[in-house]
């Protein structure tokens, strides 16, 4: 008998409402039980991500769910920057936006995305993808457990 994975922290970088809510309700749609912290920005992501401010105290993430087009410091920035750092570049990001410009899709992967996905203007849909990144990221993926 298998066990069930434990949970991981995710950290969503979204400035849009509407998708953190969907998103939020897709986690407990689907029972996810992983903790869900949300940036509302780059600039607020890499202090989370670098315990700075009123995220002094926060996880390391597991998993990033990163948008592209974000206010102050936009998800392509992001991305470079988690990616070059040492400490930050073996957490996951899947970049999870509405662009699908080929460019865009390119660009992240040489970022060192490790995975694009474009978000669905369906909420059904949406809901059945997050579902997704989360059992191949927490199910199915190893992650280091630094």
């Amino acid at each position: 008998m298998t066990q069930a994975p434990a949970p991981i922290d995710i950290l969503l970088v979204e400035d849009d409402p509407g998708d953190v809510l969907m998103t939020r309700e897709a986690f407990e749609h689907h029972k996810i039980r992983n903790a869900l912290h949300v940036a509302g920005d780059g600039v607020e992501a890499l202090e989370f991500l670098n315990h700075r401010g009123r995220f002094r105290d926060a996880p390391r993430p597991g998993l990033i769910l990163l948008d592209l087009n974000l206010p102050r410091k936009d998800g392509r920035e992001l991305l470079g920057e988690i990616k070059q750092d040492p400490r930050l570049r073996t957490i996951p990001v899947v970049v999870l936006t509405t662009s699908e410009a080929e460019e865009d899709i390119v660009r992240s992967y040489d970022l060192h995305a490790n995975a694009y996905v474009t978000k669905p203007v369906d909420f059904e849909k949406f809901i059945e993808v997050v579902r997704k990144i989360d059992d191949f990221w927490v199910t199915v993926v190893q992650l280091p457990h630094r």
